[in-house]
């Protein structure tokens, strides 16, 4: 019933466009790292009114079966500030058409009157006790793209073997059911319900739960700069600073306010460091403001940049400031625990492509750390297990960027995350050290982690197919490489088929993801790296870490040897000019 989306057909069907009308219309969406992604546009691999009405009713259909009490707890619908004109596509809109979907089935459904970040559905869905809950969004992907993200009872995503058989309830039922398209019911229909105020006040007073220093920061002359990246972050993030007992942070005007087309950013990803930074590291010259955070259009990931006494910015990347949170979030624990508190029972987490540094720490500090597979899914669904089981969590991490300090929000959250890096930079400045230089004590402390990640684009499937397949079958079938130019490998995990050299078995300990290509080459010298596909975009990611033991820390001889072992992985492993890969930069 989109006109727009209808007529994008159309007009490839009269100008004979077959190869794109097969593209768009003979393969469906699949649940990646983050839920179901794409485009916007017509088409069921797209995300669109049709392919979004669709997988609520087989979100529907398969809730149905598993909760008698489905209808009268609830289901939770949050949505940010995405939309493209040409498709008639917005999140609000397809927000309604979710809700829409649901109400008419006489479900009691929680919407949001305006856009909130994504963690405030998860913990949305956590604290109305109900049985899931979606977050339109597509994070920092560009523009065109939207996305469509399942949070489960427990407040974590969905994984493995909903995912399976949500698709295939989705299968099931694709015609539009009566009062599936009445985006008007949000309005009109007794069953549904805004959590809005309520879930942000507990949320707000949930947050002072990790506010160790409020003293500090009232009385703290340290100014701050806020980008909300044209996305949802800036009344959420005053408000957080506001709860610390912070002045506001000083907002870019230029981003503070939703704006679909990203205009001042060529992408909104503030992973990409100063390039897109440039607006608010600028005002913050301006403002004399030492500390810049950024976090991304749907408000679960966030950057910080420090001014040094250079006057140059030091932009953090993921995994270092996770070295940041992991030793600040265990000092506030140590420094406020019961006498009897057991260290044994407290725990932090990361992917398996993030820094080890948290492992290091642990090691030291006698508390337990765990790896889990990469996409914050994982991370929620096993500290919920880890919760459930008595234990303490305190954070976790993964390296592109995503922090989860405590444990309100099962997922990670760019809001609380802000709060927390301006609260430890205001204890810092307090002992007159700098986030730098608190960083490169936590290294000598604990030895020096250097890594490095980035990307290379890829469209083409069957190349990236290729470059796995070949790494499989390196030398002679069913073989991996035993070297990578003059660097020799101890060790191969392949997670897409289960392998895993270093076991005794030779079966991997993190589960088989057979839907996505990654593979880990442990060397002899000790540095580890992964290639993997990304769940969300079309790139191939490598990602390359050194690490040493405290005091064997010569930090360029480090940083040499990562950069000369990435060079021969990407010439012999990705062969780019030979498959005709980007890279990142280009």
């Amino acid at each position: 019933q989109n006109q727009k989306t209808r007529e994008q057909i159309e007009n490839l069907l009269q100008n004979g466009e077959h190869k794109e009308l097969r593209d768009r219309l003979c393969c469906r969406l699949t649940f990646g790292t983050a839920g179901l992604r794409s485009a916007m546009g017509a088409g069921f691999c797209y995300i669109n009114d049709l392919t979004v009405i669709q997988s609520t009713q087989g979100i529907y259909k398969y809730l149905e079966r598993n909760f008698s009490d489905f209808k009268q707890r609830g289901f939770v619908v949050g949505y940010d500030t995405r939309g493209q004109v040409t498709s008639n596509c917005s999140s609000k809109k397809l927000a309604k058409l979710t809700a829409a979907v649901l109400l008419a089935k006489d479900v009691l459904v929680y919407f949001f009157s305006t856009y909130v970040p994504t963690p405030f559905v998860p913990y949305a869905v956590q604290q109305l006790g109900a049985v899931a809950g979606v977050m339109i969004t597509a994070s920092h992907n560009r523009k065109e793209d939207n996305g469509y993200k399942v949070y489960w009872e427990n407040g974590a995503q969905i994984t493995s073997p909903h995912d399976k058989e949500i698709i295939k309830c989705i299968e099931e039922c694709v015609e539009p059911w009566n009062g599936s398209w009445n985006e008007n019911l949000v309005d009109t229909s007794p069953l549904r319900q805004d959590p809005l105020k309520k879930i942000c006040d507990s949320y707000m007073e949930d947050l002072t739960k990790i506010c160790y220093h409020r003293e500090l920061n009232v009385q703290s002359s340290l100014k701050f700069v806020h980008t909300s990246f044209h996305g949802v972050g800036h009344d959420y993030v005053q408000l957080a600073f506001k709860a610390f007992g912070f002045q506001p942070p000083i907002p870019v005007p230029e981003q503070k306010d939703p704006d679909p087309d990203f205009s001042t950013v060529k992408c909104p990803n503030p992973e990409e460091g100063e390039s897109v930074l440039e607006l608010s590291l600028r005002l913050a010259e301006k403002e004399d403001a030492k500390v810049v955070v950024a976090t991304d259009p749907d408000a679960d990931r966030l950057a910080v940049a420090e001014q040094q006494e250079n006057g140059c910015w030091k932009v953090f990347t993921g995994n270092e400031l996770a070295a940041l949170f992991g030793w600040w979030m265990f000092s506030c624990w140590k420094e406020n625990c019961s006498q009897d508190a057991d260290v044994r029972n407290v725990y932090m987490l990361a992917t398996t492509v993030s820094s080890k540094i948290l492992r290091a720490i642990a090691l030291k500090e006698g508390f337990h750390f765990e790896e889990t597979l990469p996409g914050f899914k994982w991370i929620g669904s096993r500290v919920k297990n880890l919760l459930d089981n008595g234990k303490e969590v305190l954070f976790a991490f993964e390296e592109s960027i995503g922090f989860m300090c405590g444990t309100s929000v099962l997922d990670k959250d760019g809001v609380s995350a802000a709060v927390v890096i301006a609260e430890m930079a205001t204890y810092l400045q307090s002992q007159s050290l700098t986030l730098a230089q608190k960083l490169v004590d936590i290294y000598e402390m604990y030895g020096y982690h250097i890594s490095k990640t980035s990307y290379f684009l890829c469209y083409d499937p069957p190349t990236i197919k290729r470059i796995f397949e070949r790494l499989r079958n390196f030398d002679d079938p069913q073989s991996y490489p035993k070297c990578c130019g003059v660097y020799n490998i101890l060790h191969v995990r392949d997670i897409t088929t289960g392998y895993d050299s270093s076991q005794l078995n030779k079966k991997s300990v993190l589960p088989v993801s057979k839907s996505s290509q990654m593979i880990t080459f442990t060397f002899q010298n000790g540095c580890v790296a992964t290639l993997r596909t990304s769940g969300t975009e079309p790139k191939i990611k490598y990602y390359a870490e050194m690490c040493a033991l405290p005091g064997h820390s010569d930090r360029s001889v480090l940083e040499e040897e990562l950069q000369k072992l990435i060079e021969a992985l990407i010439e012999n492993f990705l062969e780019p000019a030979k498959n005709g890969l980007t890279w990142r930069s280009a």
